[in-house]
């Protein structure tokens, strides 16, 4: 019986998936896959959330739209781990914060504090630290330096709100050694997590390319990068996400 959000069976989608925000960004993604554009097979285009299975370097990978925010996300990471989605990366962008982080390099989540309305719903008040696997966060590392990228790995925070007003924002959260805000990441990692605990062979990890900086000196808009070297440096991190997915 498909899914409510993702029109998909069990066995539509490889046990890798990555899982990208933008739609456009997953059909980018797919047009990587063995055969090149068109040659994946699309097996979700419900409410914009694209999804397509193929094969990369003869490994079969899915690519799942996530769609904006924690919600979004928890639906469809729900979705896929009942369809038994095993190795599910998030390829995103963040707002780097930590100290010496600049636009066009990568930020590897291996935890995530739960600033979202999302993960503390699952967590009704209850102390959590929403975690990466190891071994895929290793293998992105690693991948990462075979490419010559600068990679930060190390504490996001998933927040709900990207324009936010209050004046110690970015402050507070740099303060505690956390390296990026981002919308999605928690979730996925308290779900995955969950699943794993309950006997499933499930892993997550997040890549995310840093898109602009909040500091002193600069805000979101004003650091934003521009959408062409935006689109290049997030190339270069699916390139690495797709080359560690199928090594772990």
């Amino acid at each position: 019986m498909p899914q409510i959000h993702l029109r998909a069976e069990a066995g539509d989608y490889a046990p890798i998936v990555l899982l990208p925000g933008d739609p456009n960004r997953a059909t980018r993604i797919a047009a990587k896959f063995d055969g090149g554009p068109g040659a994946a097979r699309q097996v979700n285009h419900h409410r914009g959330l694209f999804g397509y299975t193929g094969t990369y370097k003869g490994v079969p990978v899915s690519v799942q739209t996530s769609g904006m925010g924690a919600p979004s996300m928890s639906i469809v990471v729900d979705e896929l781990l009942r369809m038994g989605a095993e190795r599910l990366i998030r390829v995103g962008t963040c707002g780097g914060i930590g100290r010496g982080i600049k636009t066009g390099e990568i930020v590897i989540a291996s935890t995530a504090s739960p600033v979202d309305g999302a993960t503390r719903t699952y967590l009704h008040g209850d102390p959590y630290a929403p975690t990466a696997d190891f071994g895929l966060v290793r293998s992105l590392v690693e991948t990462a330096e075979k490419h010559g990228q600068k990679a930060h790995a190390g504490q996001v925070a998933t927040v709900d709100v990207f324009y936010n007003p209050d004046s110690d924002y970015f402050f507070k959260w740099r303060s505690r050694g956390v390296l990026a805000v981002e919308m999605e990441t928690s979730v996925l990692y308290y779900l995955v997590s969950r699943a794993h605990a309950d006997g499933a062979q499930a892993a997550a990890a997040a890549i995310l390319t840093v898109s602009d900086v909040l500091s002193e000196e600069a805000t979101s808009e004003e650091s934003y990068m521009p959408l062409d070297e935006l689109n290049r440096s997030i190339d270069r991190m699916i390139d690495i996400a797709l080359e560690a997915g199928i090594a772990s």
